[in-house]
């Protein structure tokens, strides 16, 4: 089978070994899978302490062709079904830890990640999946961690007691996590002030509903001026910049909700301790989701409330220039590699 692989640091198409499932796990021939920021940061090694990855790819839609023993339990030959569940955590789960049993998996001292999806086939713990109804397209691949990863970040939102009807700054609203997060902000009752930079970005987030658009660069006194802060920020800005910006937005009391990841060269988040005090905000971080959470989102989906904005399509062979695409900026929304199945 094709599959992307990374060798001695370049992105490579390879003909290797079709998998065979293992115990409890389900063999997927993939039919679309997503391109995350995630995978564009490990293909380049951007992150200190994160080496020697050689697979790539967490986000996917597929069929399953054939079960593990122990899997017919969880899934069945033929359900069409998305995987995923983020690259961290969505592999493996011990489901009797203290982080399991509180609905926490990703901490599970067991934890497996996903990782390997640019194939053509791909095997799969079959607990993580979940089956797909026919409303809900092939393009809709990016739901598997985009998608979630932002319904579980709105989410932390209820936990931390901000309720619906207060104002939500989503930082990187056009981007391939932002933009779900404004349609599900929207759905469950949020307004939303959505904060990118450049005109066709801007023009895009207004698109999807956010009640107020912002440039990055005028965010805090516009935001000030109108509505004297928000409630929360989700920042998905894959920089430093906009972990700054998402915390100066706050009101007294807000609520600081991190979800992108920057280069290790960017450094570390900088708190100035008295603005810190005079804030009293909550910092805390969110990444992925569960399989529950991803049932609730797939309805989402299937009700209309939630789309991928498919910015690029492309071949698995097309996957270094999707790369080099995402990292300038060049599209909004999400990537898919459709070729798969063909």
């Amino acid at each position: 089978m094709q599959a992307a692989r990374l060798v001695e640091g370049n992105l490579s198409i390879l003909d290797v070994p079709a998998p065979e499932p293992g115990f409890e796990e389900a063999l997927i021939r993939i039919s679309s899978t997503g391109v995350c920021h995630s995978d564009l940061h490990l293909a380049r090694g951007d992150w200190a302490g994160v080496s020697g990855i050689e697979v790539l790819g967490h986000e996917a839609i597929g069929v399953v062709e054939a079960l593990g023993p122990g899997a017919e339990r969880y899934s069945q030959v033929g359900d069409r079904v998305i995987l995923g569940l983020g690259g961290t955590g969505g592999g493996f789960w011990c489901g009797a830890c203290e982080f399991c049993l509180r609905g926490e998996p990703r901490h599970c001292p067991q934890t497996e990640g996903i990782m390997g999806t640019f194939a053509e086939q791909f095997c799969v713990w079959a607990k993580s999946l979940v089956v797909l109804p026919e409303s809900v397209g092939d393009e809709e691949a990016a739901l598997a961690c985009g998608g979630l990863t932002a319904y579980g970040a709105v989410k932390k939102l209820f936990r931390h007691q901000v309720p619906p009807g207060r104002y939500v700054a989503i930082i990187g609203a056009a981007g391939g996590l932002g933009h779900y997060a404004v349609q599900i902000a929207k759905a469950l009752g949020y307004k939303v002030v959505g904060v990118d930079v450049g005109a066709d970005r801007l023009g895009f987030v207004e698109s999807l509903g956010a009640d107020i658009v912002v440039s990055a660069d005028d965010a805090i006194e516009a935001v000030q001026e109108e509505i004297g802060g928000v409630d929360a920020s989700i920042v998905f800005s894959a920089a430093m910049a906009g972990f700054t910006l998402g915390f100066r937005l706050l009101r007294p009391k807000g609520l600081f909700v991190a979800v992108g990841l920057p280069p290790t060269s960017e450094g570390n988040i900088e708190l100035n301790p008295f603005e810190f005090f005079m804030r009293d905000a909550t910092l805390i971080y969110s990444a992925v989701g569960t399989v529950q959470d991803m049932r609730e989102l797939v309805d989402m989906a299937a009700a209309g409330q939630v789309t991928t904005h498919v910015g690029r399509t492309g071949a698995l062979s097309e996957l270094d220039d999707i790369f080099e695409e995402l990292q300038s900026g060049k599209y909004v929304g999400r990537a898919v590699i459709d070729d798969l199945a063909s």
